[in-house]
């Protein structure tokens, strides 16, 4: 029986390697050559998916194993056998494991199991989906005799099968533990090193590894020791190890990736010799590195000070970087030292406290109040030169330390500036990108919304599509448009999770222009969400297209768009906006109205409100006076809507949300959370402006809410003049992420401070729940939406002072993480604006004194001298009497000063 390509692939398919196998062993070696062809062809045809698709195919076995048993079984070289298994339809080939494949190469006696190695270690993907590959790699290079290719896949791929508990052996025993299995691995000597050398693979030391030892899980990464050990026991050399550490600190990166570093070096112990000989690359790794490498490269030099092998020159290079370090343990230890130094060489003392005075520098008023402190106990031993450079340097010195520096150095106090800080006023919002003019652009848009569905490229292809439709008619846009559709069914092809999608709605409208009927079942439905919420002022509900938050009113426009646009004609729309916060400049929309007018036609109601929505508060005399000329009944309606003075604005109120007591999780018996009701001003009005302005909060917080995460700046453009609805809408979200954790949401923070309208409850709240967000950049988000509504004339600062009060005192807020972002508004020079929430804030954190209140009062000294402000601040003047001198008393004691109080 002849062998072929059929037979294995039958039997690959049937998943039955030891019958594959049986085959290629009877068959003689010019037959396997002879089906080589076959072979590459087979593989090269099969299906890609094939390897997960059986495991919900009955009878039906994962192929990959069985094609690489042919693969090592017919190739003639190492090239063409490495070219298929690295395939991406092969995924999962190595399951077959080693002992089969090396079977089979042994049998042939083929000479290039090595290169076969290299060649597919060369191709290993950055990050290995199968773990059984290297494995059959190693085994491959052993069997050839050959060393891996060193790099950075290859390190990673060997210390991740280094690291894990999986065994195939038959028997199931236990693995050895890692010290056996890194001191008998044969690739231990050449790839080791290798994790030092390539800067992504400290991440992959760090986690942590089942411990076979005690039989538990281990968060601290285990390889640091183990080396150590290896080191210890003289398996692998000391000073090559010593040297591979201190430099992979020196080449930096996150505090994770240099932590295994970090703990190896702590494992060694370097002795003293070994920390002088690399005495200047840990003076470049202490004004630099992470916090904790930092800390470790300080002890390193004071061990070599210590032993007298430290050049002064070297400690005064590196100290003036390292005092102004945000980690204060670390500045105030390196003070410390800097004290011992100028009192241990009396000679040199003032070229040590020229060092120190870079400490004036800090952010942190404790920091420069203590380097102050120490060079006052040394003043009296220099030389005037030494005493006038230091009374200049103290010049950056914040709070009430400047007084107590003039005193100090014997010079005249100095004055603040008349000008207070002030930022300038916000740049009015920037006005939308140009409309769309011709099909190609059409279709350009409509692929950038599908991956970024932001409101404005929404608006855009809206407005072209009806404009266009009118002026170029179906045949242009279905030759512009068909490829974008064929090219994205999922998403314009109705599915079990797509049914309230707007860009599903879109789908119709467009089929509805190049491919009339195509649509007709969701056409219908459409219709009816449509009329329904026109009829009722109501969206969402039992089996409605639309949803019923704001954000659904692109959905119900976009489906009114689609049942409307063949059968009325309308040639603009009229809510397009015409800046990017959603705004309608009063004079277009009247320019809009009178073209309508001339032409004979209406707008789309749902359009025509939403375009009335998006209305400033205050227009033009000139265009009220232009709307009463209108005749037409949206015109009547747009005059009346100027004449009245718009929407009103909407009734929020503060709402506390309690803690759920009758829920397991712990997130939800703990937290309370302050979210906002909202009603409308008045009863009628528009059809969606009732839903709009109405929301009633639940007695309990809402766990990890997500509904705007993705249309922040589709709610925001619904009513950008009243940010404070879209405000109260948002909310939750803004809190989750300062009480659940949560990362996403706060990229709408700066939308609304874009918009306008005064500012809320809901809004402060918000504000105040993002400045507390557990993740940076979503404190940043709130610190630049504070600046954008401290250049607004709209006061907001009371109110968000107000709402710090009520989340920091009980620890809602952490102060930890809202004092960094209230500095970063300080400096970018909000500090009037900053000052009144401060002033708001602290009367209501005083007595309650949370964790982390020092700080905020060293933050207010700072604002307080900036501003130059004289306010009383109720509770203030009683902590700053209390006996003591805890950090809290020294803080108040330093505000109480610089408020001349």
């Amino acid at each position: 029986m002849t062998l072929t390509w059929e037979m294995l692939q039958d039997r690959a398919l049937r998943g039955d390697p030891a019958g594959l196998l049986t085959l290629l062993i009877r068959a003689p070696e010019q037959e396997r050559l002879a089906i080589a062809g076959d072979v590459e062809a087979g593989i090269r045809k099969s299906d890609r998916d094939a390897w997960w698709r059986s495991e919900s195919a009955p009878g039906y076995a994962n192929p990959n194993p069985g094609y690489a048993l042919a693969v090592i079984g017919c190739m003639p070289t190492a090239a063409r056998a490495a070219a298929l298994l690295t395939r991406g339809n092969m995924r999962t080939w190595a399951t077959i494991g080693a002992p089969r494949l090396t079977e089979v190469a042994r049998f042939r006696q083929i000479p290039w199991q090595g290169e076969l190695g290299r060649r597919i270690a060369e191709r290993l993907p950055a990050r290995d989906a199968d773990g059984n590959l290297w494995p059959v790699i190693s085994a491959l290079l052993q069997a050839g005799d050959a060393e891996p290719p060193i790099t950075e896949n290859v390190v990673r791929a060997w210390h991740a099968h280094l690291v894990s508990v999986r065994t195939h052996r038959r028997d199931r025993s236990a693995p050895p533990p890692l010290s056996m299995r890194l001191r008998d691995d044969p690739h231990r000597d050449v790839l080791l090193p290798g994790l030092f050398e390539f800067a992504g693979l400290g991440a992959d030391m760090s986690g942590g590894s089942w411990n076979e030892t005690t039989g538990s899980w281990s968060n601290e990464p285990r390889l640091p020791g183990i080396i150590a050990y290896l080191i210890g026991e003289g398996i692998l050399e000391r000073k090559t190890y010593v040297d591979l550490t201190v430099d992979r600190l020196l080449r930096g990166g996150k505090p994770n990736e240099l932590r295994p570093f970090a703990l190896l070096h702590d494992a060694l112990e370097p002795t003293v010799d070994e920390l002088s000989s690399h005495a200047l690359d840990y003076a470049r790794l202490l004004p630099e590195a992470p916090g904790a490498v930092a800390t470790l490269a300080q002890k390193a030099l004071r061990t070599v000070d210590d032993a007298g092998r430290l050049e002064l020159e070297t400690l005064l290079d590196t100290s003036g970087p390292t005092l102004v370090r945000k980690e204060k343990t670390l500045v105030k230890a390196q003070l410390t030292w800097l004290e011992r130094v100028a009192r241990r060489e009396p000679a040199r003392a003032g070229e040590v406290l020229e060092t120190v005075a870079a400490a004036f520098g800090h952010p942190a008023l404790d920091v420069q109040e203590r380097a102050l402190v120490l060079i006052g106990k040394q003043i009296a031993a220099l030389d005037p030169g030494t005493v006038a450079r230091l009374a200049d340097a103290s010049a950056v010195l914040a709070g009430d330390l400047p007084a107590r520096a003039a005193g100090l150095f014997g010079v005249a106090a100095p004055v603040t500036g008349d000008e207070v800080p002030e930022l300038p006023p916000a740049a009015p919002p920037a006005a939308m990108p140009p409309p769309i003019t011709t099909a190609a652009e059409l279709a350009e848009e409509l692929v950038v919304l599908v991956h970024e569905r932001s409101a404005i490229h929404w608006e855009r292809v809206l407005a072209g599509l009806v404009t266009l439709y009118a002026t170029e008619g179906s045949a242009t846009l279905r030759a512009a448009l068909q490829p974008v559709l064929d090219r994205y069914p999922g998403h314009f092809a109705e599915s079990s999770w797509n049914r309230t999608e707007p860009l599903l709605h879109l789908g119709v409208a467009i089929h509805s222009v190049i491919d009339p009927g195509r649509s007709g079942g969701l056409w219908g439905r459409l219709v009816t969400s449509v009329r329904t919420a026109w009829q009722d002022g109501r969206r969402g509900g039992h089996d409605s297209a639309l949803s019923a938050t704001p954000d659904g009113v692109l959905g119900l426009r976009v489906a009114e768009l689609a049942t409307q646009l063949t059968r009325t004609m309308v040639p603009l729309i009229m809510a397009t906006p015409t800046h990017v916060t959603g705004s309608v400049d009063p004079s277009v929309l009247l320019e809009r109205l009178r073209r309508a007018e001339a032409e004979g036609w209406q707008p789309w109601p749902v359009d025509f409100e939403q375009a009335l929505l998006r209305l400033p508060r205050r227009t033009d005399p000139g265009v009220v006076a232009g709307a009463t000329a209108l005749t037409s009944p949206a015109g009547r309606q747009f005059a009346a809507w100027l004449t009245r003075g718009g929407l009103p604005d909407p009734v929020t109120r503060r709402f506390e949300q309690t803690p759920d007591t009758g829920r397991r999780d712990h997130w939800a018996r703990d937290v309370r959370r302050v979210v906002a009701a909202m009603s409308p001003a008045r009863d009628g009005g528009l059809r969606l402006e009732r839903q709009l302005l109405t929301l009633a909060p639940a007695a309990h917080p809402e766990a990890y809410p997500d509904t705007f995460h993705e249309s922040g700046d589709v709610l925001t453009m619904v009513l950008p003049h009243h940010r404070e609805a879209a405000a109260a809408w948002v909310l939750p979200e803004l809190a989750a992420m300062a009480d659940q954790e949560q990362r996403a949401g706060a990229e709408v923070l700066p939308l609304l401070a874009e918009c306008s309208g005064p500012v809320g409850p809901a809004l402060a709240y918000g504000v105040a729940y993002g400045l507390g967000a557990r993740h940076q950049e979503n404190r940043i988000a709130a610190g630049d939406a504070f600046l954008t509504l401290a250049g607004r004339p709209e006061p907001f600062a009371a109110a968000v002072g107000a709402a710090l009060t009520d989340l920091g005192a009980d620890g809602v807020l952490k102060l930890s993480r809202v004092v960094p972002a209230l500095t970063d508004v300080h400096r970018a020079g909000a500090s009037v604006a900053l000052w009144e929430v401060l002033a708001a804030a602290l009367p209501g954190l005083l007595p309650a004194a949370p964790r982390g209140l020092p700080d905020l009062l060293e933050l207010s000294t700072q604002v307080a001298r900036a501003v130059r402000a004289d306010s009383r601040i109720a509770g203030l003047a009683e902590i700053a009497a209390r006996d003591g001198s805890s950090r809290l008393v020294k803080e108040a004691r330093r505000l109480q000063t610089v408020l001349g109080h």
